[in-house]
């Protein structure tokens, strides 16, 4: 009874998205029923961090995509690795929401694999360039928990934006928190297999794999998973970003190496002056997005929401941003310093 009332909890949690109308169960139709009836089956109930991607089916099936076919699917790494490295990547990117979940999740596993400490500290460290840390776990394990260090990477700054610090809806009183977090963390505890590899694939079209993927290319699942989500969120992103600011986000990130930009947002006032005054608002709005997520609030939401109103295109430009500077982190995580990230690099 009470994981059945936890569950009742968190599908609330939706009504508390922040920013965007999230598409009910009941209404999802087309290509957001068939990924919401995959999320649901597979994640054992519809979690906010991709039903708030509602508003663009294509960036929905994406985001779910690369979650599902590193985090979930069945495969050579320990599920215990994989949420060492979400719960790692969320906290180095202060991102609560996540790593409450995620942590609570791997405190229902017992150690696997490399060990838990060490794999979430490999992961911390990804958020930097420069804190380079041996990888801990076998060449064959690379691509997929890689991938779920991409995907959190992708995911702690969406969530940032739209979600608040706890997976738990506001109106579950402080007192009853450390238990439900308990219980939810029972609840989603994986069973001694996961979903069958592969079976989000066909939610979007085979694309061809940029270069910045060579470090999924032993793992064909999850290279197909990463190409495709990455050509969808480049269309979204010609859609929804100005050529101005996609310019600007990528020449930035072409150079960025994990470092914060400050604790004020003076960095991106003083960035976004290059470009055509109705293009400022998104140029800020993504800017933050990439490289300080924690520090987008209403006011900068609400500034870009006064040129560009609609959900679709403020769901498009945060997954944009989003994966831009999840792509940069991967070109360290690979092993390299490469600045070309294929042929849908994030300044095109």
């Amino acid at each position: 009874m009470v994981a059945v009332l936890v569950r009742f909890a968190v599908r609330r949690s939706l009504n508390d998205t922040r920013h965007v109308r999230v598409v009910k169960r009941r209404h999802a139709t087309g290509l957001v029923a068939r990924v919401y009836r995959q999320v649901e089956r597979d994640f054992k109930m519809l979690a906010p961090p991709v039903a708030l991607h509602s508003a663009s089916p294509g960036t929905l099936a994406a985001s779910w995509m690369v979650l599902r076919e590193t985090l979930l699917a069945d495969g050579v790494a320990e599920r215990a690795d994989k949420e060492a490295v979400a719960t790692g990547v969320s906290l180095a990117n202060s991102c609560p929401y996540c790593a409450d979940v995620h942590g609570m999740t791997l405190d229902a596993l017992p150690a696997a694999g490399a060990g838990r400490d060490v794999v979430t500290e490999w992961a911390r460290a990804s958020a930097s360039a420069g804190a380079r840390v041996a990888a801990p776990f076998p060449p064959e394990q690379a691509a997929e928990l890689i991938g779920v260090a991409v995907a959190f990477h992708y995911y702690n700054r969406v969530v940032n934006v739209f979600l608040g610090d706890s997976p738990l809806p506001s109106h579950v009183p402080e007192s009853a928190r450390p238990k439900a977090r308990k219980v939810l963390g029972g609840v989603m505890r994986p069973g001694a297999h996961g979903p069958v590899a592969g079976e989000s694939l066909d939610l979007l079209p085979a694309a061809p794999l940029p270069g910045d993927l060579d470090w999924a290319r032993s793992n064909p699942v999850v290279a197909e998973a990463f190409a495709r989500a990455y050509a969808e969120v480049d269309a979204a992103g010609a859609r929804s970003v100005p050529e101005s600011v996609r310019a600007l986000v990528g020449a930035r990130l072409s150079t960025w190496d994990g470092g914060a930009p400050g604790i004020s947002r003076s960095w991106s006032d003083e960035l976004t002056a290059t470009l055509p005054p109705a293009d400022r608002a998104a140029g800020k709005l993504a800017l933050l997005v990439a490289l300080a997520s924690y520090q987008v609030d209403d006011a900068v939401v609400e500034e870009f929401r006064r040129t560009a109103p609609g959900d679709d295109t403020l769901v498009e430009l945060t997954a944009w941003a989003s994966m831009a500077a999840a792509r940069r982190v991967s070109t360290w995580l690979a092993g390299g310093r490469s600045d070309v990230v294929g042929n849908s690099s994030p300044g095109t």
